[in-house]
């Protein structure tokens, strides 16, 4: 059965929103975790705030560093979750979901293929984790305090979560790559 795998950049204070005005290095181990994904998985999903900003830039790309990154994810199956969106035709080879999540992941999940990684979208990612249909969770944490207006990967009233930890791995810019999966 495939796995539903998010990787996020996260600062020490827990904010993950934005981090393009936070992260100061990217390192090659950053870059090899990251590529890590573009070979495990072929499905990705996406939250209703990612996809719409995303949509706008990814299917432009045809060239420089991003265009392997570009090709990767304008030719993979897309998965948008979100309960406002009416369509997500804008963006080649996605799909909308706005009915039951747990059914649609389940389904996804049981479908022939790589795994599937969830690209940004810390909201997804939330309830992802909340309703136990998350299998692993990568967090990128950046040495950094990001600071107060940003929102964190989980909220101060967030239903307590055990996790187990897999693996942690330091970089060269002093990130740390921490893989996570909830204990059931």
């Amino acid at each position: 059965m495939r796995k539903v795998v998010s990787g996020l950049f996260v600062s020490l204070d827990g904010v993950a929103q934005s981090p393009n005005e936070w992260q100061f290095a990217f390192d090659e181990e950053m870059g090899a975790a990251l590529g890590k994904t573009l070979e495990t998985a072929d499905t990705i999903l996406l939250g209703r705030v990612t996809f719409t900003e995303w949509a706008g830039y990814w299917p432009t790309v045809t060239d420089g560093e991003d265009a392997g990154f570009a090709k990767w994810i304008n030719d993979s199956p897309k998965y948008v979750v979100s309960s406002t969106l009416s369509s997500v035709e804008d963006w080649a080879n996605s799909t909308l979901i706005n009915g039951d999540l747990a059914a649609a992941i389940e389904e996804l999940k049981a479908g022939e293929g790589k795994d599937i990684t969830v690209a940004g979208s810390p909201t997804l990612v939330r309830s992802l984790l909340e309703q136990d249909l998350l299998d692993e969770l990568v967090l990128l944490i950046h040495p950094v305090v990001a600071g107060e207006g940003r929102k964190k990967l989980f909220a101060d009233d967030a239903t307590m979560k055990k996790l187990e930890l897999v693996s942690a791995q330091p970089t060269s810019s002093g990130v740390i790559i921490a893989t996570y999966r909830p204990t059931r």
